[in-house]
């Protein structure tokens, strides 16, 4: 709101009407008039500025029920045409997928998208930042002025799946003691739960199924940051969404997330589930375990999507075995996928395996260990505990044997054959020698 605030102070030539959803979702969501009034300010506005802080690789959940409703009320054409951008805050952790999932429904919505700024939380400090901001401010009011046309970066989604009905029996899977459960966001949806039917009855053993709109979660998080010393939530004792994250996903050891596409996401009751957890704050609370999605919808056609899950899993230090979808041109093969999907859960859980993180991972929480060792040690206490108990704090100039011989290499280079010598005929082989003998010494 201080990036906006700023902006208005520099440019009150223009009328920045600010509506505040997330806060006030409840009241907008049952009362027709407050809903439609929003909508109707919409319409007689020149340009729509979607401001928001990151929460959880994208938008809170609040932001994103807002935008179900536009679709669900069939008010999208109050948004047709405006000229519109996204300004975001976060410490720039994923921030590139909240703006993707932002720039989409704004291309869903047949906006004409400008641009996008993303802000460190505190980069209203740095003279350079600012002149930034308001060289992208300008650029966007000219474009309304203007009426510049406008790229679009998204193509609309395109699914029509089939009625998935399971047609082959599979031999039983023994779950080999292994706590399995799947975590459903609702099953309305027919095809997700034949889907899970199947899934179910693929394994000799009861597999616990959970519907989130059953546990009661008294609202999303609220920001506070009160779990920062010590991940107590301000809805500690009030609902019971903690004691089933704690009592059911902690003590798993397979964790199936199933759901329905809305509107480019998985719901904003699953998105709820995601900003709830934030308890945990920035420590990963689901490390070791197999992580799996069993989703209806187009999730193909949506790689932000896709890559959010995938980060999330990475980020939580789980191994994810693989996404089922209902995007396949008939039962049989999803029947096979959902077996096969089955087998590799129980299978890799056995045996513990787990891949490397890739850059999701490792990049990601780069970012946060730089973050909790520095401006945001406090209040996020509990994290920096946590960091220093799990190793996470492993910056390179710890590191004092490479410092060392960096430092010595450095020096000789300095002489002309020396460096002629070592760039012409040692470095290949010197990069390598320490791997070649751990596999000479695995071999002899």
């Amino acid at each position: 709101m201080q990036y906006i605030n700023y902006i208005q102070k520099k440019f009150k030539q223009h009328e920045l009407k600010i509506i505040n959803i997330s806060q006030r979702i409840n009241q907008i969501e049952k009362d027709k008039e407050t809903f439609d009034s929003i909508i109707s300010e919409i319409k007689s506005s020149d340009g729509v500025m979607w401001a928001f802080p990151l929460y959880v690789f994208t938008v809170h959940s609040n932001y994103q029920r807002f935008i179900e409703l536009i679709f669900e009320r069939n008010v999208e054409d109050a948004f047709k045409g405006k000229y519109t951008s996204i300004l975001a805050t976060s410490i720039h952790f994923y921030d590139h997928t909240a703006v993707n999932y932002m720039n989409s429904i704004c291309d869903d919505l047949n906006m004409n998208y400008v641009d996008y700024f993303s802000l460190s939380m505190y980069d209203l400090k740095k003279e350079d930042i600012r002149k930034n901001l308001l060289l992208f401010v300008q650029n966007y009011f000219e474009a309304i002025e203007n009426e510049v046309i406008t790229l679009k970066n998204y193509r609309p989604v395109k699914y029509s799946p089939i009625s998935y009905i399971p047609e082959i029996t599979h031999n039983k899977i023994d779950v080999l003691n292994k706590k399995v459960i799947i975590i459903a966001d609702s099953l309305e949806n027919n095809n997700l739960k034949n889907m899970l039917k199947k899934f179910r009855n693929l394994f000799s053993q009861n597999v616990e199924l959970v519907n989130l709109q059953e546990i009661d979660i008294k609202g999303s998080c609220l920001g506070c940051l009160k779990c920062g010393y010590n991940y107590e939530c301000v809805y500690t004792d009030k609902d019971d969404f903690i004691n089933f994250y704690n009592s059911k996903l902690k003590t798993a050891d397979i964790i199936v997330f199933a759901g329905t596409i809305k509107y480019r996401h998985l719901s904003s009751i699953w998105k709820k589930f995601f900003d709830r957890a934030f308890f945990n704050t920035h420590t990963p609370s689901l490390s070791g375990k197999q992580i799996g999605f069993i989703i209806s919808g187009a999730l193909n056609q949506i790689p932000n999507l896709k890559q959010i899950l995938e980060s999330y899993t990475q980020f939580q230090g789980c191994n994810l075995v693989g996404f089922i979808t209902d995007e396949y041109d008939t039962s049989i093969e999803i029947d096979n996928q959902l077996h096969a999907f089955s087998y590799n859960l129980i299978k890799l859980s056995t045996v513990n395996y787990s891949k490397p993180a890739t850059f999701l991972g490792v990049a990601g929480m780069k970012v946060f260990r730089d973050e909790i060792w520095g401006s945001i040690r406090f209040p996020f206490i509990a994290d920096h505990r946590a960091y220093k108990s799990l190793n996470l704090y492993d910056f390179p100039q710890k590191n004092y044997k490479s410092r060392i011989s960096n430092f010595i290499l450095m020096l000789m280079i300095k002489f002309p054959s020396i460096r002629k010598e070592i760039y012409s005929n040692k470095i290949k082989f010197s990069m390598i020698k320490s791997l070649r003998k751990i596999v000479e010494d695995e071999t002899t």
